[in-house]
């Protein structure tokens, strides 16, 4: 007797991007694509039953929630699916915030179809499924603790490389304005720079946040 197919709902707010993923996905006999959402606030409306077993997760929904944010509000449900983050960035403010926010593994979209295909059979069988170069990033933080901005310090500089001033990075990250302005500080110091358009230009050179625009 044949096991259950694995059980999937592809979130990509790119209709030809879930075209893809479906072609791709269809072609493994253990695969099954149960539902797509074009928002993330519709992959968690959806994730919300018993459909799935895995949801292939974007992180950019255009001005709508964040997929690290429908991550977070997936995974918080007791037997809820996992989370596989498919996304084109590659920064340590994206990767933490899906790790974080719950996500059971992290894959970049260039990844080959049997890459992709066995890091879906991982997530669903409860254990971790990270891209090797994420794998090696997050082990580079480990090892220089001192030196890695917080998942709090990479969220402010992203805002900061957004074209936030201090006033508007408080009210959406809910801090003091004295907060922002001491969590540069910390930034300027690790990364050795003393401006605002330098700590962008550091850290984005480093991949460490998107590039700005």
């Amino acid at each position: 007797m044949n096991a259950a197919p694995i059980r999937l709902l592809l979130a990509d707010d790119h209709p030809i991007v879930r075209a893809g993923l479906r072609a791709v996905l269809d072609t493994e006999p253990d695969f099954s694509v149960a539902g797509e959402a074009a928002t993330a606030e519709r992959a968690v409306e959806l994730a919300s039953s018993d459909a799935y077993d895995v949801v292939l997760m974007d992180l950019q929904f255009g001005a709508g929630m964040h997929g690290a944010e429908a991550t977070a509000k997936i995974t918080a449900r007791p037997g809820a699916p996992r989370v596989l983050v498919l996304t084109t960035y590659d920064t340590d403010a994206d990767i933490l915030a899906a790790v974080e926010a719950g996500a059971a593994g992290y894959l970049l979209k260039d990844a080959p179809p049997e890459e992709l295909a066995a890091a879906v059979r991982t997530a669903a069988s409860g254990r971790s499924a990270l891209a090797p170069a994420v794998a090696h990033r997050l082990m580079d933080r480990m090892r220089t603790p001192a030196e890695a901005l917080t998942r709090r310090e990479l969220e402010v500089l992203q805002l900061v490389g957004d074209g936030l001033s201090n006033q508007q990075i408080s009210k959406q990250l809910f801090l003091s304005q004295a907060t922002v302005k001491s969590h540069l500080v910390h930034i300027y110091a690790k990364l050795g720079v003393d401006s605002r358009t330098a700590a962008v230009a550091a850290a984005s050179a480093r991949r460490l946040i998107r590039q700005p625009g």
